[in-house]
């Protein structure tokens, strides 16, 4: 490849900022070290996946379009609703057309294309990363209030209330049927309640 691959690198080492990039909301629901962007991206990738496989969506494209749904907040940071409120967020389109600019072509307009996507919410694969993330929120809350910070039930609520996919719903309707740790029980052979 005789392009130069620098602008590409920087945007690797810019997206290893979202390792430690704080998901601000859940301090107001008392959290003292919150998950980051990138440990809610991966987990939201993964649900994705699921989301699409049970709608008939293509799981890949939507795991995709999941893995970059928030690489705009390397530049912006997270910005929690109540922050978006008093200072409207930044189009994520256009921190993206920064982001890519001087990459290879067919580099930046492929990322361009994911998050114009994502953000149209029209594909099928985009209604599924869509629910995915809230799901992941919803998830994320009830770890959250089993560790004893009771305020993530508004965060459950609120994430739960916004799905709108048959399957993402009956995944929710699922996953608060069942315990956090009933993974672990079932793992280890242990009885379940």
């Amino acid at each position: 490849m005789t392009e130069d691959l620098s602008t590409v690198a920087r945007f690797l080492y810019e997206a290893g900022t979202l390792k430690q990039t704080r998901r601000t909301g859940w301090w107001m629901a008392g959290v003292r070290d919150p998950e980051s962007v990138a440990e809610h991206s991966w987990r939201t990738a993964l649900i994705a996946t699921i989301i699409a496989k049970l709608e008939g969506a293509d799981p890949a494209r939507a795991a995709f379009l999941a893995v970059w749904h928030d690489s705009q907040e390397t530049r912006t940071g997270d910005v929690n609703h109540l922050g978006k409120k008093y200072a409207p967020g930044a189009d994520p389109r256009a921190v993206t057309d920064d982001q890519v600019a001087g990459m290879p072509e067919v580099l930046a307009s492929a990322v361009r294309e994911l998050v114009a996507e994502y953000e149209s919410k029209e594909s099928p694969e985009a209604v599924c990363a869509r629910d995915a993330d809230k799901l992941e929120c919803m998830i994320q809350g009830i770890e959250y209030k089993a560790q004893g910070y009771e305020n993530a039930q508004r965060w459950i609520d609120n994430s739960r209330g916004r799905l709108t996919t048959k399957s993402a719903n009956e995944l929710a309707d699922a996953v608060m049927a069942t315990g956090s740790l009933d993974w672990l029980r079932a793992a280890l052979g242990e009885k379940q309640d």
